[in-house]
């Protein structure tokens, strides 16, 4: 498979999630916030993070199996010959259009969901099988939301619409780098097992409402992407949001 990108850019990838219900008991062992790396808005120490507010840092213990299970599902691939994968595929397309058969899983039926070809398996490079999960774990838990951004359903529209599956992946990209999960420091802040998966359709609701303000053109979904990034490190920073849910543009999902 190919290997992710080093750089910052978007690119298509894939993903799908082992949604495993199982918690450990949290221990707190910070180091001095004032020695820990990382970007300015989130400073690394495992097991607990530091999160910089107004000058002061307050620590928030996360839990270590859960960080572990989190690394591992971001260095799955997406394998076109394991049945797993296959079945994830189907299920995507069964919630997404729960009224219409599927050919195949090669078929030009996809290009309806915003795959970039009749394959979707050609479209996961960089982020790998959680950005599969992701999609699922949008479809299944936000359904009003990841259908009305799908099919456009109340929104104005925009000059270009972009290709709905492959912006989902790059969306994943760019979490992964913001967290920068690609370098083991994956600092959520909240005990949610599904707290990445959550954060992830926040990301995409803001992302498409800022296309649509904007009316965006193609060559413009880059800055769009930077521009959401921009606004959920803010929210990360609000002295009052401790969870995914408490973020202010959490209330966009239906």
């Amino acid at each position: 498979m190919n290997r992710r990108s080093e750089g910052g850019s978007c690119i298509a990838i894939r993903t799908a999630p082992s949604f495993s219900r199982f918690y450990h008991a949290s221990v707190c062992s910070c180091s001095d916030p004032a020695t820990s790396g990382g970007p300015t808005w989130m400073r690394k120490s495992l097991p607990c993070v530091c999160f910089k507010k107004k000058g002061n840092y307050a620590r928030i213990c996360v839990n270590e199996e859960r960080i572990r299970r989190l690394k591992n599902r971001t260095k799955v691939y997406f394998d076109p010959t394991l049945l797993e994968h296959q079945e994830a595929l189907r299920v995507l397309w069964s919630s997404t259009f729960p009224d219409q058969e599927l050919d195949g899983l090669i078929s030009d039926q996809w290009k309806k969901m915003g795959w970039q070809g009749k394959d979707p398996s050609t479209d996961f490079r960089g982020a790998g099988f959680i950005s599969l999960e992701n999609l699922l774990f949008f479809a299944k838990t936000f359904s009003i939301s990841f259908q009305r951004l799908m099919k456009k359903q109340g929104t104005k529209g925009a000059a270009w619409e972009y290709p709905f599956a492959v912006a989902g992946l790059n969306i994943t990209f760019m979490l992964m780098k913001m967290l920068d999960l690609d370098a083991s420091k994956i600092n959520l802040f909240s005990e949610n097992e599904w707290a990445f998966d959550l954060l992830y359709c926040v990301a995409f609701v803001i992302m498409d409402k800022k296309w649509v303000d904007k009316n965006a053109s193609y060559m413009e979904f880059n800055d769009v992407l930077k521009s959401t990034r921009a606004q959920l490190e803010e929210e990360l920073l609000l002295d009052n949001v401790f969870k995914i849910e408490d973020m202010p543009s959490f209330h966009l999902l239906h």
